[in-house]
């Protein structure tokens, strides 16, 4: 079965040859083959582009029987493409970013910005890669970043796994269970931004958390630091 074509892409970013529902339809061999580039370009160095939305697509189209392979196959060949886009990125990053980052002076690219992205990244670092993955643009960037920051590769690469299979692997399959609901065929667009709202949910409880964390130290500091001015004065003596 091939899906009408005439259909409003995701949220209106993209134009219409990027919708999902025209690059999965045709042959199998060349649509999984352009399903997997595509999440390997968005995985390494092209943010733009529609993944979550594929994904879910191609589950479900190997549920209607559109996409005639087994989706086991699908899912390991899509997580590879994944996991070697994140490696390249990854790459890409530690190299090209000590040349981006060597005037101490430079208004966009000031190393302390690395220094800090380091910082960062060993603090929030598994939990920031593996959330990454389900949030358009962010994951494309954070393998740039940690790759800048120098992030331990041995903890990257762990946790860029785990990401990459929750994510390529478990949204295809997500779309393979769900694929047989004729609501979710007809509402396919709008599952599709539900999609997003929910994977950004984590990271905006994660950043509230953070903020209300650093709220508390200011203050907590400050009664302390108005303690120690006073022991500051000197007494009067009578």
């Amino acid at each position: 079965m091939i899906l009408a074509q005439n259909t409003v892409t995701t949220m209106g970013l993209l134009p219409e040859w990027l919708d999902p529902k025209i690059l999965l339809s045709g042959l199998t061999v060349p649509v999984i083959t352009i399903l997997c580039l595509i999440i390997f370009i968005e995985s390494s160095v092209f943010p733009v582009l529609p993944g979550d939305s594929l994904l879910f697509t191609a589950g479900l189209l190997i549920a209607n029987g559109s996409i005639k392979a087994p989706l086991w196959l699908v899912c390991v060949l899509v997580t590879l493409a994944a996991l070697i886009g994140n490696m390249l990125g990854y790459g890409l990053g530690w190299k090209i970013g000590p040349w981006l980052f060597r005037k101490p002076d430079s208004k966009f690219f000031n190393k302390k910005y690395v220094d800090q992205t380091h910082a960062f990244l060993e603090k929030h670092g598994p939990k920031a890669v593996v959330l990454a993955r389900f949030v358009p643009f962010v994951r494309t960037f954070i393998t740039w970043i940690a790759g800048i920051g120098k992030m331990d590769p041995k903890k990257y690469f762990t946790y860029t796994v785990i990401g990459g299979i929750l994510w390529a692997a478990g949204i295809t399959a997500l779309g393979h269970l769900l694929g047989g609901v004729a609501f979710i065929e007809k509402n396919i667009d709008a599952i599709f931004i539900l999609i997003v709202l929910v994977s950004v949910v984590p990271i905006v409880i994660e950043y509230l958390k953070s903020r209300r964390e650093k709220k508390h130290s200011a203050t907590g500091a400050a009664p302390a630091a108005d303690l120690d001015a006073t022991q500051q004065i000197p007494r009067v003596r009578d």
